[in-house]
């Protein structure tokens, strides 16, 4: 099972086990869009948020963002909003 907008490590498997020859245009464009969307919510989510296996699937993938804040914690923070603003 996948996290929220995750791709799940059976569909990482499948399309990474069939040669690149077999696969058609189609297939072709489809693995680099949801690669590309698959990243980009790896980076989005904290390592502390993901299950267990999707920072597996992370881990084989080098989709890992380990210590490292999410985006919208970075935005966050740029704002003075986030848990690193010391404004007490």
């Amino acid at each position: 099972m996948s996290d929220t907008g995750r791709q799940s490590i059976s569909d990482k498997l499948g399309a990474a086990v069939k040669p690149d020859s077999e696969k058609s245009t189609t297939e072709h464009f489809g693995d680099m869009i949801k690669g590309k969307g698959d990243s980009a919510a790896s980076s989005a989510q904290p390592e502390s948020e993901k299950s267990y296996t999707q920072q597996l699937g992370d881990t084989f993938s080098s989709n890992s963002n380990e210590n490292q804040s999410s985006v919208m914690d970075k935005a966050k923070n740029a704002m003075g909003m986030g848990s690193n603003n010391n404004n007490v």
